[in-house]
């Protein structure tokens, strides 16, 4: 087994006295698909969220390749290589694609002495836009104003746009929402490529592609972990199936 990257010990998140998220521990791990499933309410959005650092620990901890980082702000998470993409697509519409993705890479390359230089011709931000949006099977679309694409290519962009950034985690939230079956075949190609050079937390209700793709599965009930482990594992638990799965038993 190899070490987290990033993980959590006894972490909780409450909202006055409802404890969205509650003493969970859960570790991501480079080339493993880690899948948070469960009903609706369960935590799992508050728990990426903290994770991101888009909602602040109640207690426990959040650490990264084993430094503490409980109280480090969204944006320094992202520095260090915290990647998330979320529920409702969050792209800059009336760009193109490859312009999102420039963006989201010029947001990580360093240009001090540069600063009134043109963003748009400099060369590194360029090519690490370009291989972005070629990672996300978008290589042909870099042209394309965001709008126009489909759902399914707009969620691609938005993971190119995360992966323009170099992070080491990916959370993602649902990232075949609303696709249709084309759409989702597309993404759970990509998914299992990220995977392969990521750790990967994805929140998802697709129990298929969840089966499909994971090499390990935490459920989550009531802001609790219920149970977690391989596939087998969690289709075999009859707390599982009890508490969400019923007919895959």
């Amino acid at each position: 087994m190899s070490e987290a990257v990033l993980a959590t010990r006894n972490l909780t998140r409450r909202f006055g006295g409802l404890a969205a998220v509650s003493d969970v521990s859960i570790a991501l791990e480079r080339g493993r698909l880690h899948a948070v499933v469960g009903p609706n309410g369960a935590g799992k959005t508050t728990l990426i969220n903290v994770l991101s650092g888009d909602l602040a620990a109640t207690s426990g901890s959040v650490t990264y390749g084993g430094e503490d980082i409980t109280a480090e702000s969204p944006d320094r998470r992202a520095r260090r290589g915290i990647g998330r993409s979320y529920q409702k697509t969050n792209i800059f519409g009336a760009f193109t694609a490859f312009e999102n993705c420039r963006l989201a890479a010029q947001s990580r390359t360093p240009r001090v002495l540069h600063v009134f230089a043109d963003a748009t011709a400099y060369g590194p931000t360029i090519d690490i836009a370009n291989q972005a949006l070629a990672a996300a099977g978008l290589a042909g679309s870099g042209e394309h104003i965001a709008s126009t694409l489909s759902h399914g290519e707009q969620r691609q962009l938005e993971i190119a746009m995360v992966l323009a950034t170099h992070p080491k985690v990916l959370l993602l939230d649902e990232p075949l929402a609303g696709m249709g079956a084309e759409e989702s075949a597309r993404m759970v190609d990509l998914l299992k490529a990220l995977a392969s050079e990521h750790a990967v937390l994805l929140v998802e209700h697709d129990m298929d592609v969840v089966f499909a793709i994971s090499d390990l599965i935490t459920v989550m009930v009531n802001g609790q972990v219920l149970e977690s482990g391989t596939p087998a594992r969690i289709r075999a638990s009859a707390a599982v199936q009890e508490a969400y799965l019923g007919e895959l038993a």
